[in-house]
């Protein structure tokens, strides 16, 4: 009997710093580490596409400044990751109600508790994160938030599967 044998070739290894992002086919796995920050993956489990953003801090603040229209999205800052995906959705003509969600991060760094600190970045993430992506027409499916120290997060783009290893402090 002659028997063909199925190779798949190995995922692309995609490894996100602070203010990257990268949307890919199902040829694609994205890896992170996260501490305050914030990581949103897309899916869409038909045409098995997604990408993950790695963002530091909600927004550049400077929403009045006429200068900002004429600089490029970066992503390191929440909503204009959310303006990086939305980008590579239209591009693929899909819209953002048919991917799956997923939110990750936002982790307490320090062990002052947050009730002690003036300004808490982690859950200001969390928070902007949360409105970000329901103004942006996405639904969140699940989320691995808040808590204290850093996650490491793999998201396979061929099945929509993410693994969090989560590290307290």
């Amino acid at each position: 009997m002659n028997q063909a044998i199925l190779q798949t070739a190995e995922p692309t290894e995609v490894y996100l710093l602070p203010g990257d992002f990268h949307f890919g086919d199902s040829n694609t796995r994205i890896r992170t580490v996260l501490g305050s920050c914030v990581s949103i993956a897309v899916w869409h489990p038909l045409l098995r596409i997604g990408g993950m953003s790695h963002s530091l801090l909600p927004s550049r603040g400077n929403s009045g400044n006429p200068n900002l229209a004429k600089t490029p999205l970066d992503g390191h800052y929440a909503d204009e990751a959310i303006g990086l995906l939305l980008r590579e959705i239209g591009k693929r003509h899909t819209r953002p109600a048919e991917y799956q969600v997923k939110l990750f991060g936002g982790g307490n760094m320090f062990r002052q508790p947050l009730s002690e600190r003036a300004f808490n970045v982690a859950g200001s993430n969390i928070e902007a994160a949360r409105m970000l992506l329901k103004e942006g027409g996405f639904n969140i499916h699940a989320e691995h938030v808040g808590g204290s120290g850093h996650r490491r997060i793999i998201f396979d783009v061929c099945d929509g599967s993410v693994s969090v290893k989560h590290e307290k402090i």
